[in-house]
């Protein structure tokens, strides 16, 4: 039996309203969109080479300054044969190589052992798998802290569906100052969360941060960009700058015709 409409009560003036609803859908399609895409590409596609720089660049000299030489070739080894699997599409044969490296292996061998793993638990369906191992490697505490952050931010994107505004909002609360690492793609997730929870306010000065963040992905700049100003705030600093950049200016100030080469 159909529900009869009701009046949402006068004095929750915290109730998001129509708009909220619109922009929060906009940005969420928007974030589920780019948020595996550009996690992707800022990796590596496929994933592989993305593990593969992962491990060269921020262990490589940790590995072999530390431990035992014929151990650590073992284990970048096994982890060059997993990312093999991995650009061949076997994902479940990528996570069985690297198993053993969970509980044997050295502190990069373990991390990246733990983000290959859920990846490729992304990749079959296995969100919970993917869970359980990106809070793995934020509880680890001998893993390197960029990395943790890394795993935070994964970990509350995969279940932000499941999670309380306010709980992701003091999840990334370390991570949204500008100046960390992961700082655009953990303001971006807390000002949304500010959003659903009808703090406006609070999500268009966020969202402005983004596009002062000179570091931020430029893709991330020009959505937050819209998004502070659909909230009202405005994040522009440098007006001329701003279309000079976009190609709607010159250097000189004039405007450049529509089809012109930039």
């Amino acid at each position: 039996m159909a529900r009869t409409p009701t009046q949402p009560p006068k004095d929750t003036p915290d109730a998001p309203s129509r708009e909220d609803e619109i922009l929060m859908r906009e940005i969420d399609e928007a974030v589920r969109q780019d948020d595996a895409k550009e996690f992707f590409e800022k990796y590596g596609v496929p994933l592989g080479a993305a593990l593969a720089l992962l491990i060269i660049g921020m262990f490589g000299y940790w590995w072999w300054d530390s431990s035992n030489e014929a151990e650590l070739e073992a284990q970048s080894e096994t982890l060059v044969s997993a990312l093999d699997s991995v650009e061949a599409g076997d994902f479940a044969g990528a996570s069985d190589k690297v198993d053993p490296l969970i509980e044997n292996g050295s502190v990069g061998a373990r991390t990246s052992a733990r983000f290959l793993q859920a990846a490729a638990a992304l990749e079959t369906d296995d969100k919970a798998r993917a869970i359980e191992l990106y809070a793995a490697i934020v509880a680890d505490e001998e893993a390197p802290q960029p990395l943790r952050d890394l795993a935070l931010i994964r970990e509350v994107t995969t279940n932000y569906d499941d999670r309380e505004p306010a709980d992701i909002i003091e999840r990334l609360k370390p991570l949204a100052v500008p100046g960390n690492a992961w700082f655009a793609s953990a303001a971006e997730l807390t000002a949304i969360a500010h959003l659903e929870a009808g703090d406006r306010e609070a999500a268009g000065l966020l969202f402005a941060e983004i596009v002062r963040d000179e570091n931020s992905p430029e893709t991330l700049r020009e959505r937050a960009r819209q998004m502070a100003g659909l909230l009202g705030v405005d994040a522009v600093d440098d007006v001329q700058e701003l279309l000079r950049d976009q190609g709607v200016i010159s250097d000189d100030g004039e405007p450049i015709p529509a089809g012109a080469p930039r």
